[in-house]
């Protein structure tokens, strides 16, 4: 049996509009697709009806499978002869473990493509009305991860990152935000600087929770911020004022916020015309089967 072909496929940022063409169009010739919390439903019905459908993201904070798992399906069903799509949040090689995975398939000498997507990086930002550079405020900026002090990854040396750049942007970064705030204050980022803290960014979910270095986690407190968030910090969160929009498409009223937390001191998220929602609990089709 001649082997199948793997496809590494960033989603994108949570609007199905932002899913590349290239991306489109594996999904509709898919035998197999492997996706994450994070990948609007939506997207799933690109994929033929008979198409096999695995959810190996967390519910509830419990990953449905290991990394290795994830790894071993890939493998599997390629080996079978099968079209398979591993279908990403964002971009799979910007914090999405698509270079594990990548790793894994050339050591079992699968073939595979990178389709890349729209990282949440920068589209959450711009939804929100934040650009992470302007020739007058941020000529830099930084990528970085939320998780690393878990042991798991190399740790961020904020002793050389916090004033190395003029914009940084966290993902994955929420539940540790006390201790990030603290890290780039101690090591010379004003109290001052201006912070947004975006939820369910590019959804008619999406919350913004806006503040300074100084009030950002109790203002996140006090509106019971929860992930998915993406933290930008800089002076360029101040444009927000006058460039915000997509709120500004949002008629009087509003939509449920996805985990109906109270969203006290915070933007109130709104309906938005031809905007899907993500669920929460993750898609409500998923199979977690062979």
């Amino acid at each position: 049996m001649p082997l199948g072909r793997v496809f590494l496929v960033g989603a994108g940022p949570g609007d199905p509009g932002l899913l590349t063409v290239r991306g489109r169009d594996v999904l509709r010739a898919a035998d197999v697709i492997v996706y994450d919390r994070l990948v609007n439903p939506a997207l799933l019905d690109e994929a033929p009806a008979g198409a096999l459908r695995l959810f190996a993201g967390k519910l509830r904070g419990e990953a449905c499978f290991t990394q290795d798992r994830i790894n071993a399906l890939l493998v599997e069903h390629a080996r079978r002869g099968r079209r398979v799509v591993r279908l990403k949040g964002g971009d799979p090689f910007v914090f999405g473990r698509g270079g594990e995975e990548a790793e894994c398939l050339a050591a079992a000498g699968i073939p595979f493509e990178v389709v890349p997507g729209v990282t949440s990086a920068v589209a959450v930002p711009a939804y929100a009305g934040i650009p992470l550079t302007h020739r007058d405020l941020s000529s830099s900026l930084a990528v970085v991860t939320g998780h690393a002090a878990d042991g798991s990854e190399r740790a961020v040396d904020w002793s050389r990152l916090a004033t190395a750049v003029d914009t940084l942007v966290v993902l994955m970064g929420m539940e540790r935000l006390p201790a990030i705030v603290d890290e780039v204050i101690a090591h010379g980022r004003p109290p001052s600087t201006p912070v947004a803290l975006i939820r369910w960014g590019t959804t008619e979910a999406q919350t913004v929770v806006q503040g300074t270095l100084a009030d950002i986690v109790d203002r996140a407190e006090r509106a019971r911020l929860a992930p998915p968030v993406v933290t930008v910090i800089g002076d360029v969160v101040a444009l927000r004022q006058r460039l915000d929009w997509f709120g500004a498409q949002a008629p009087a009223g509003g939509a449920a916020d996805p985990d109906s937390a109270e969203m006290d001191g915070a933007a109130a998220p709104a309906r938005r015309p031809r905007r899907l929602r993500l669920s929460a609990a993750g898609p409500a089709r998923m199979s977690t089967g062979p």
